[in-house]
């Protein structure tokens, strides 16, 4: 708590010199729709001098999408992103970002040519100083402006074509909880309430996997770049078999409030988070996006649920079920898809039977229902950190899916999912720019493992050594220092026992020298007609 404590006041009045770039949240980006910022260190167009990246045309995939969105040229995530741009930054080598300063997922370095393997961790494996330190890093984000992106709050039209840019800054953490938001968010059509609720860009379909995986990936970046501390790696919740809530104690995400079982403990420093883009239909009668504004406490009550929705959580035998599947996506690529390995993971078919199910959640669907508060909703679901730690285990199950298999890209639907989803499609609304279908692949090419995946002996390291190897570096000073004053002490308990034989000797020299030998040690007495047998000390 000391850590927390400190990391929230030294970073509470931070506001950064600044999923939008920020230099393209202008007028002029707007009305050239070209956002290909320059890259710092050398002052050039996507580092373009240095050999970063250049300045490159979007090229969109013509792939047709499925049935389930009817309309044309309405929404702005429509062929994402030309709407607001059409030309940026293509970065080469291990080079990323929308000017191509940073480095590319698993690389390091200056030049980013250094290649590391991070390892994302099950949180009860922390130590007590990593669990800090995790938390602390949450309410850093969530105090801190992000510097890179703002959002944006208007849709094009509303913006006047882009005449007049309607962005907004937001905190690092809520940042992604807008992003949750807007891909999931429904399509406006015009006017009040007049929106199309079945379109989801990251959710129902092929995407959902690929999508969070550089969700997170982007989210564990940019805690790195916040707080410099590039061995972050995204804990994990492994809920299998689990009964309750096991992550909700203050230690961790939050207890129950004693005094109102909907929000979280006051000893928990999520009780005072506020939540942000949790009233969709606010925003649909409105014809609006959600600006980023505060709404109200993280709500949470698990598993005060609908049982009837939920009547347990996902077991052992569940995962194991749902791994075996051998086709990553049926037909209609959609929820109602059946023996589908994305549509039984996501949660809308059954673990048992790999049939579709109406009315029931499963899998993923089953812990946001389970926690039956702010997680419980599709578009504000990121307000709850538990997210975080439940999707990291959700990825690690799409990696042992991957391993097992091995599937070819081919296996990825080309076209025909709903849109959004197709192979080609670019993620909404990720600026630098991801492709669905480049991300079905192993988290070992991304540079990140899961530490119950590692071989036994690498296990035994992440899960049981590592952890006192941490706690030993967290209090080094103290263990030298004690080190230091044991041997000074062992020094000087060995000089006084060294000092104490040397006078006990010089004792004993006098005393043979004042009482010495005046006869033979062996005295015979004649006399008496008998030996006896005595010394002079």
């Amino acid at each position: 708590m000391l850590l927390l404590f400190i990391f929230s006041i030294f970073f509470q009045f931070r506001i950064s010199s600044q999923q939008f770039p920020r230099p393209c949240a202008t007028a002029e980006v707007l009305r050239t729709k070209e956002c290909c910022p320059l890259w710092e260190g050398d002052g050039s167009v996507c580092g373009a001098r240095s050999g970063r990246g250049f300045c490159q045309d979007i090229v969109i995939s013509d792939r047709p999408n499925g049935p389930q969105y009817p309309h044309s040229d309405i929404d702005d995530r429509e062929r994402w992103p030309l709407v607001f741009y059409n030309r940026t930054c293509q970065c080469a080598g291990n080079f990323m970002g929308f000017n191509c300063g940073e480095c590319k997922f698993g690389f390091f370095g200056a030049n980013c040519a250094e290649r590391r393997e991070s390892v994302r961790r099950n949180i009860f494996q922390l130590s007590v100083t990593e669990r800090q330190k995790f938390i602390s890093y949450l309410n850093l984000a969530k105090n801190t402006i992000s510097e890179d992106y703002v959002i944006v709050t208007g849709t094009y039209e509303e913006m006047n074509n882009g005449i007049n840019p309607m962005f907004a800054d937001i905190n690092v953490y809520d940042l992604f909880v807008w992003m949750h938001y807007y891909v999931s968010r429904d399509a406006l059509l015009g006017g009040a309430n007049n929106v199309w609720t079945d379109i989801d860009f990251a959710h129902e379909s092929a995407a959902f996997l690929p999508w969070h995986r550089v969700y997170l990936l982007h989210w564990e970046h940019e805690i790195r770049k916040l707080t410099g501390d590039f061995n972050f790696t995204i804990p994990y919740w492994d809920w299998r078999d689990a009964q309750d809530c096991q992550v909700c104690t203050d230690e961790l995400m939050g207890a129950r409030s004693p005094l109102n079982q909907n929000l979280i403990s006051p000893g928990s420093v999520f009780s005072s988070w506020k939540v942000v883009c949790t009233q969709p239909e606010e925003y649909n009668s409105r014809a609006a996006l959600c600006n980023g504004t505060g709404e109200g406490p993280l709500l949470r009550n698990p598993g005060n649920h609908d049982r009837a929705r939920v009547n347990r959580l996902p077991t052992s035998a569940d995962v194991e079920f749902v791994v075996s599947l051998p086709e990553y996506e049926t037909e209609p690529l959609d929820r109602t898809a059946n023996m589908s390995f994305r549509n039984v993971l996501e949660g809308f078919a059954s673990p048992e039977t790999g049939m579709a199910v109406r009315g029931q959640s499963t899998m993923h669907n089953s812990l946001h229902v389970f926690m039956n508060g702010s997680m419980s909703s599709v578009q504000g679901s990121a307000n709850d950190p538990i997210f975080i730690l439940h999707h990291a285990f959700i990825d690690s199950i799409f990696e042992q899916w991957l391993r097992r298999h091995q599937p070819p890209r081919t296996l990825y639907p080309a076209e025909n999912a709903p849109i959004g989803h197709n192979d080609g499609y670019y993620m909404v609304p990720f600026i630098p720019l991801y492709r669905n279908g480049d991300y079905f692949l192993s988290t070992k090419a991304l540079g990140y493992e899961y530490a119950y995946l590692l071989d036994p002996g690498q296990r035994f390291v992440q899960e049981f050594l590592n952890p006192y190897l941490e706690q030993a570096r967290a209090i080094w000073q103290w263990l030298l220092g004690a080190g230091v004053l044991g041997a000074l002490v062992a020094g000087i308990v060995a000089a006084a026992v060294a000092l104490a034989c040397r006078k006990r000797r010089q004792r004993k020299k006098k005393s043979v020298s004042a009482y010495g030998e005046r006869q033979p040690l062996l005295n015979s007495s004649e006399e008496e007609g008998s030996t006896s047998y005595q010394t002079t000390l």
